[in-house]
């Protein structure tokens, strides 16, 4: 396969401009303590600002009460390329079945929307 074949489709079959970059191996071991920690850094230096403004907004506002398989989902969709998932949030972009009704990305969606013109900064870490 060559460069351009493998932006093509990711494995779940969503189109997508990147090329698919395999996520790091998780340690199965790893505690709800540690998966935070990971996830608050993860969510703040993403690469992107939009994407990292809103993800470490949602960090800092609900992490601390996610469970661990929740906090497995935000894990999952950080793995996502940061577009896609400003665009997909944002309502820009269509969002693909996996993340429709997942509850975190449900969450996360409703974060972006700042009902209550919430304002917002970039948390330290």
């Amino acid at each position: 396969m060559d460069h351009d074949d493998a932006r093509d489709v990711d494995p779940d079959g969503f189109q997508t401009p990147y090329t698919n970059i395999p996520p790091l191996p998780r340690d199965p071991a790893e505690s709800l303590e540690t998966i935070r920690a990971r996830l608050t850094y993860q969510s703040r230096k993403r690469g992107i600002l939009e994407t990292d403004l809103l993800l470490s907004t949602f960090a800092k506002d609900s992490l601390s009460n996610m469970t661990l398989e929740e906090c497995r989902s935000f894990d999952k969709l950080m793995d996502e390329p940061d577009w896609d998932i400003y665009y997909w949030v944002t309502g820009k972009k269509d969002v693909p079945e996996k993340w429709k009704e997942d509850p975190v990305f449900l969450k996360i969606v409703k974060h972006a929307k700042n009902e209550g013109r919430v304002l917002r900064q970039m948390p330290a870490l």
